[in-house]
């Protein structure tokens, strides 16, 4: 696939896939392939594609550079539109997102916009890449009757739980064109009845599909499981009738009256998404500890998140960039805040430059005033969903161990406490995070104050944001003063004179621990059995329903789950076992025909194991921020 060709809707392909006949079904796959290289870019802004003497196929986005409609798509053979040739064109474009993104709503004081906050989750885009930046505004207001289902989102949940059963029991060995289209013809339908989270979740899904298809250098199959785990949980939960509005999410973010505010800047990072979006993210505190974030994200990609650090503020008519804000403060009145705590650019905010605090004194202080353990506890007690845990920034003082593999040991400064691992918060060679974090492994024992995103599929492990000089100590960084003590690790760049000399190099020894060598850094989740539930079920997504029945056939499961029933994982161990035992179960009638042909019954069972293993590991990972490294020896203060 090319990044070139313009966006396809997904329910035109949907369309265009179920128009084809059975037997041109069997050979869109190698149609498809290689479809990409043969297209043609015309003057006036159509993409061509040659098939043979007789067949041509154009594709004429719209204005939004997007084919949203099935007459953009023409083929010049007999059998159009209903012929391989259009469907191969289509099929070979990427994915264009649901809904295509808007302009913040020019939100007036006491309106509220009526839309919901699943929209963080819904597109890869504009949504999920400005996801990181959202984080709650306050406390809820008191809790609305919860409407039912529609008949309608039943039917549309129950479609979309079929497809993706079907999905998963292929696999991507032969989650082809066909199995893709029929999940995009159930996400369109999900979105239709107003069920764009799990329309969102379904086209991750088939992203993520074509990404392990095309070999892509950036496809993980760890995401794509889990991926899978959460289109199956949406679903299922949906079409069993459960009206969360979590689940059934909404297609853009509301926007209500917040009163007169005043904030302060906390640092800003780079958004980018793969799928061509880019900008900037600026969070802020208020006095109160409340949390907010203005973002500047639109279509432009990598150098548009280099440049939109220095962006314009379109805030109430404030005269500050990103850089200016993210280290001054505004002072808000007729404020608009979506329930993420993102500020709204209506016409009836006005706003007022306040000048900045360091993060020693202000509403920053008690951000690091706890232990990171604490921090990541509350947070994980507080949150009900996953994703709410992705958003939310945390601050701690540490002491710079030294480089291990791809990624930063430090020790936080307190007695007994684990070592912590350090990583990229956006590892694109073109943005500075991860030269930043190179530069600071290359002064062992130096003090550091951290502010970051903890990543919670990662035993310890936190990704900064911004950085700054611990207050007091000798050996920490030293910047300047216009920096107002701190370094936005996305946009500025650490050189050798923000580091301390030589010379005033701290002791090997300071409170707490001793730390352990980097090459001996503890992680419970790696050391775990719990991995052999984790390849089974990477196992099945890789190879499908097949592939797991393999697992069920001999001796296999006893020598593959004895190691979970001896580290007291009996619970993986059961789960594990029946989902390889469903698997193999292919009942057949009299004539050899199936019996049961349903995937439900494995999907279920896959659901299972999957669910049980994210809360296993997320114990896991929880605990390692509490764990004193494994030999460590307390020294003398």
């Amino acid at each position: 696939m090319s990044t070139e060709l313009p966006p396809v809707a997904p329910e035109v392909l949907a369309e265009a896939v179920e128009n084809l006949t059975a037997r041109l079904r069997k050979k869109l796959d190698d149609a498809t392939a290689g479809c990409a290289d043969t297209a043609v870019h015309e003057a006036d802004g159509s993409v061509t594609f040659r098939f043979g003497e007789d067949a041509l196929v154009t594709l004429r986005p719209g204005p939004a550079g997007t084919v949203t409609e099935a007459g953009q798509a023409t083929c010049t053979c007999l059998l159009a539109p209903r012929c391989l040739h259009r469907a191969a064109a289509l099929g070979a474009a990427p994915l264009a997102d649901a809904a295509p993104p808007e302009p913040e709503p020019a939100v007036t004081a006491g309106t509220e916009q009526a839309t919901a906050a699943g929209a963080a989750e819904s597109a890869e885009a504009g949504a999920s890449a400005e996801a990181g930046s959202a984080e709650p505004a306050g406390p809820a207001g008191p809790a609305e009757p919860v409407p039912a289902l529609t008949a309608a989102q039943l039917g549309a949940a129950a479609a979309l739980w079929h497809a993706a059963a079907e999905a998963l029991a292929a696999g991507v060995t032969a989650g082809g064109a066909v199995v893709q289209a029929e999940l995009l013809r159930a996400a369109h339908t999900a979105r239709l009845a107003g069920l764009p989270r799990a329309e969102a979740a379904a086209l991750r899904v088939v992203r993520g599909l074509r990404a392990a298809r095309e070999r892509r250098t950036a496809h993980r199959l760890g995401d794509l499981t889990g991926s899978f785990r959460e289109l199956l949980h949406t679903a299922g939960v949906l079409a069993s009738g459960a009206a969360d509005p979590a689940l059934t999410g909404t297609s853009r973010r509301a926007y209500a009256a917040g009163g007169s505010l005043q904030v302060h800047g906390l640092c800003r990072e780079p958004v980018l998404s793969a799928t061509g979006y880019g900008g900037v993210v600026t969070h802020l505190l208020a006095p109160d500890g409340s949390r907010y974030s203005i973002s500047d994200v639109r279509p432009g990609g990598l150098a548009r998140a280099r440049g939109a650090g220095r962006a314009s503020v379109a805030l109430g008519g404030a005269t500050l960039d990103h850089a200016g804000l993210a280290r001054g403060g505004l002072r808000i009145v007729g404020a608009t805040v979506s329930a993420e705590g993102r500020l709204g650019a209506g016409r009836g905010v006005k706003a007022t430059p306040l000048p900045g605090a360091p993060w020693t004194d202000g509403p920053a202080a008690p951000l690091f005033a706890r232990p990171a353990a604490e921090a990541v506890a509350a947070l994980l007690a507080d949150s009900a969903d996953a994703a709410d845990t992705e958003t939310t920034l945390i601050g701690c003082d540490v002491v710079v161990v030294g480089p291990a593999g791809d990624h930063l040991l430090v020790r936080e400064a307190l007695p007994h406490a684990p070592l912590l691992r350090l990583l990229p918060a956006h590892p694109h060679p073109e943005l500075p995070h991860t030269e930043n974090l190179r530069r600071i492994a290359a002064y062992p024992g130096l003090r550091l104050r951290v502010l970051g995103r903890p990543d919670l599929d990662r035993a310890a492990t936190l990704r900064p944001v911004a950085v700054g000089p611990v207050p007091g100590e000798p050996y920490t960084l030293r910047l300047p003063e216009e920096w107002l003590g701190r370094a936005d690790l996305g946009y500025e760049r650490l050189q050798g004179e923000h580091f301390p000399p030589p010379d005033t190099a701290a002791p090997a020894t300071g409170p707490g621990p001793v730390p352990a060598p980097a090459s001996d850094a503890p992680d419970p989740l790696a050391d775990s059995p719990l991995w052999r539930v984790r390849r089974l079920l990477e196992t099945g997504v890789a190879g499908g329903r097949r592939a797991v029945a393999e697992a069920a056939r001999g001796t296999a499961p006893l020598a593959a789950y004895g190691p979970l029933r001896r580290a007291g994982l009996t619970g993986a161990a059961d789960l594990a076992t029946a989902l390889a035992a469903e698997a193999d179960r292919r009942p057949r009638d009299a004539f050899g025909r199936l019996a049961d042909p349903s995937p439900d019954g494995y999907a279920w069972a896959w659901l299972a194991a999957a669910t049980h293993l994210a809360g296993a590991e997320r114990s896991l990972v929880a605990a390692s921020w509490t764990a004193t490294p494994s030999g460590a020896t307390s020294a003398a203060p």
